[in-house]
């Protein structure tokens, strides 16, 4: 079963991002609704109130503190796309791989997973 996409921050989106949000929404309330037809207004406008209030909703962000070579970086994830990820997965002074692109780190995880986080502080 599918579920509804989460809109992202409308300060990050563009307009025909937003309107592609709502239109994707829209047919899945259509589709959901057991695809009656004639009810385009009435699915178009509760899928624009659903993507206006999520996109309103604060995001929760988490934080993870790895060190590497005597240098600790602090890596912010949203847990939404974190793949399950739950604080606490790995042991405290754990050897884990870590890789770096740009100002992103990605934390590969005991099941395999990796959990990419944007690196939001270096010290060190």
């Amino acid at each position: 079963m599918k579920t509804a996409a989460k809109a992202p921050n409308p300060r990050q989106w563009s307009s025909a991002d937003q309107q592609e949000a709502i239109r994707k929404r829209a047919e899945e309330i259509y589709i959901r609704n057991g695809r009656i037809p004639g009810r385009d207004t009435e699915n178009w406008t509760q899928a624009e109130k659903e993507i206006r209030r999520e996109s309103a909703e604060p995001r929760s962000l988490k934080a993870i503190v790895v060190k590497v070579r005597g240098i600790q970086y602090i890596g912010q994830y949203d847990p939404e796309s974190s793949d399950g990820y739950v604080p606490g997965e790995f042991g405290l002074r754990a050897s884990i791989p870590v890789r770096f692109d740009d100002n992103k780190m990605f934390v590969q995880r005991p099941n395999g997973k990796m959990l990419e986080t944007i690196v939001v502080s270096k010290i060190g």
